[in-house]
Formats: C-alpha cells, structure tokens, sequence
C-alpha cells in the first residue's frame, strides 16, 4: 500500500528519476493521492483498457521501473505505459466512468472498497494530465506515478 501517490508529467525517465528521493513537489505539474497500491493499480488500469491479463502485463514489466531509493523499500518512480497514457488521453467521461467501475470491481474482489467519486477523480485527473502531454512544448513527455 502506498501512502503517497504523485502521478506527474516529466520529459524523460532520467528528468523522472531525479525526483525518486522527495517526489516530484513543485517542480512538475502533478496530481497528488494517497492510500492505494499506485503499482497494483497501472497494472489493473492498463488490464482494463488494454484487455491483457494482470499476469501477461507483470510479465512484459509493466509497468516499467525508473528509480527506486533503495532495495525497493523507500520511494520509487514508475513510468505509465505509454497504451495506459494513452487510453487515458483519449477516453471520454463515459468510459473513463466504465474503467472506474470496472477497477472498483477488481478491488472489490480483493476485498477493498473504493468510492466511485473517487476513482472517476482519480482517473479524470490522469486522464487531463495525459492529454496534456501531446501539446506543443510537452510533445514527448510521458506520464509517471511517485510512490512512497
């Protein structure tokens, strides 16, 4: 379980990396979260948008490590695939609702209830954060998630 999560745009995995020790504060436009497994959650996210298994994603390395403080056990920076920021960008309301939904579902499964308001909030922010990123000076930058 993560205590903090910070989703943030950032032009490159090493500009990411840097930030793996304190999170990425002020210096990257980012939405903050807290109390859910930020890991568990990429994976079940691009599960549902991509229709791949939870098992298929862990195999191909999704999602794709950045930097870790040490052993794993402090802070940690992931990188959201590119098919999640992708999906994300061009989902409506609608679907971004069904992916809510369906993610409930899975956690439910688990035995972990999540408010549906939110979950869309958590994922309507993604999803402005990933638009974002295909615009003018912030072609190329990719979507990354800071967990303590």
């Amino acid at each position: 379980m993560s205590t903090i999560v910070e989703f943030f745009v950032a032009p490159g995995h090493e500009t990411a990396a840097a930030v793996v020790a304190g999170g990425p504060g002020r210096v990257f436009e980012s939405l903050k979260y807290g109390n859910f497994d930020a890991e568990e959650a990429l994976i079940e996210w691009e599960a549902i948008v991509t229709g791949r298994s939870f098992g298929d994603l862990v195999d191909a390395g999704v999602p794709e490590a950045v930097a870790d403080a040490g052993a794993w056990e402090g802070p940690a920076v992931l990188a959201v695939s590119r098919a999640l920021q992708d999906a994300l960008a061009a989902a409506d309301a609608s679907r971004l609702a069904g992916i809510g939904e369906a993610w409930i579902r899975v956690r439910a499964e688990e035995g972990e209830v999540f408010d549906h308001e939110i979950v869309t909030g958590i994922l309507g922010g993604l999803a402005r954060l990933a638009r974002g990123i295909g615009a003018g000076a912030r072609d190329g930058h990719r979507l990354y998630c800071w967990m303590a």
